[in-house]
């Protein structure tokens, strides 16, 4: 259980048109997960979405181990998630990460300077400066715009990410379709997605990691698996609050 989550396509227009955060439909909702590893359940993460000013949106995502997994590796941690709409699409500014995992303890913060084509990432007060386009978003911002563009079988989505100093393209494709039981009771069908990333997650190392999302408007996330080094992580919704309830 590491740094952040997940992914798809965005490119922005040669002049910007500042909108209401309509690009991402989320305004108010909170998503609760328990998060085990192998048969044990290891620990919670909640994930909060809001609009801010203008245009603006924010995420709030906190990741944490249960007393029992304390023991072996206690993690305490926080992302803050910023970002802008632009033509009806995305755009990430910053991606702030705190991390206490045992005697790991780090500060990571991402500002995506868009205007000027540049990244800015600072890592427990080491700064340095990236090159990259205007449309790479971080990869929770990824994750929420992937739950808005359609997926269709034998389609590959493709998404601009910049994440822990690398800048690379996250590959999203349609495994199936199946239905899970939602936390509400019910079974629904859901689209079962692959992306492919290059960095770890706040639920994973690097690598394939596998999400069952809803197949409705929401396209709500019910369980999210990966591979790690020792084992696998399982994620599964526990709570839901749907945008402006």
């Amino acid at each position: 259980m590491k740094k952040n989550i997940l992914f798809i396509l965005l490119f922005i227009a040669a002049t910007p048109a500042y909108a209401a955060s309509s690009c991402l439909p989320f305004n108010g909702e909170v998503m609760k997960f328990a998060v085990g590893w192998e048969f044990v359940t290891a620990g919670t993460a909640t994930m909060r979405f809001s609009n801010t000013e203008g245009a603006a949106y924010r995420i709030d995502t906190d990741a944490r181990t249960n007393k029992f997994f304390d023991i072996f590796k206690k993690v305490r941690d926080t992302i803050v998630s910023e970002g802008i709409c632009i033509n009806d699409k995305p755009q990430s500014t910053l991606f702030d990460l705190e991390q206490n995992e045992r005697k790991y303890h780090a500060k990571k913060r991402t500002e995506y300077v868009w205007k000027e084509n540049k990244v800015i990432y600072t890592h427990n007060g080491k700064t340095d400066s990236y090159d990259v386009p205007a449309g790479h978003l971080n990869v929770l911002d990824a994750f929420f715009l992937t739950r808005t563009l359609p997926v269709e079988e034998g389609k590959v989505l493709i998404i601009p990410v910049f994440d822990s100093r690398e800048r690379y393209e996250i590959e999203v494709r349609l495994l199936k379709k199946v239905k899970l039981r939602a936390p509400w009771g019910k079974w629904v069908e859901c689209l079962l997605i692959e992306p492919k990333l290059k960095t770890g997650g706040i639920f994973s190392s690097a690598g394939t990691i596998k999400v069952w999302l809803t197949n409705d408007e929401r396209r709500i996330p019910l369980k999210m698996t990966a591979k790690i080094k020792i084992g696998s992580i399982m994620v599964r919704l526990t709570d839901y609050q749907a945008p402006g309830a």
